[in-house]
């Protein structure tokens, strides 16, 4: 029986994919859990046209995060602390803290997309890795400067 899968389904397939199952398998477990259904030829030209739609939108998402990735690398973030001995800085900056300069700056990022491996602690410049898609990462340049 060959039935086209709504959803993954772990050892047979991927969602919007058709495959060859078990008659039994097919119609006992796959299409009453919604997981699958019958491969006609019109649900597999809907399929088709669903998949279309699907990589129209993920182009358009993929060039709507090259944009913010090209306004991100344009920005220069300076962060003032409060330094002590041996230019040690109080407490530390955070992705929530980069975060919230960013809207400042008219950006409105997740903090969650921020990939700070852990929090800067000390004076200088850093990049940090920002995941604005699955496969866009953007650099943002971070100053941590004396606040005076």
């Amino acid at each position: 029986m060959k039935v086209i899968l709504r959803e993954d389904v772990k050892d047979v397939g991927q969602a919007g994919q058709v495959v060859e199952v078990k008659s039994g398998y097919g119609r006992n477990f796959l299409i009453p859990r919604n997981l699958a259904i019958a491969a006609t030829e019109a649900n597999v030209r809907a399929i088709d046209e669903v998949k279309k739609q699907k990589t129209i939108r993920e182009k358009k998402q993929r060039r709507e995060a090259e944009i913010i990735k090209d306004k991100i690398e344009q920005l220069s973030i300076s962060v003032p602390m409060l330094v002590g001995e041996d230019d040690k800085i109080f407490g530390s900056v955070t992705s929530h803290d980069l975060a919230e300069l960013m809207e400042k700056d008219g950006l409105k990022v997740d903090r969650r997309m921020i990939q700070l491996v852990e929090p800067l602690k000390s004076l200088g410049v850093y990049t940090v890795p920002v995941k604005v898609d699955k496969d866009v990462v953007a650099n943002l340049k971070v100053w941590v400067i004396k606040k005076t």
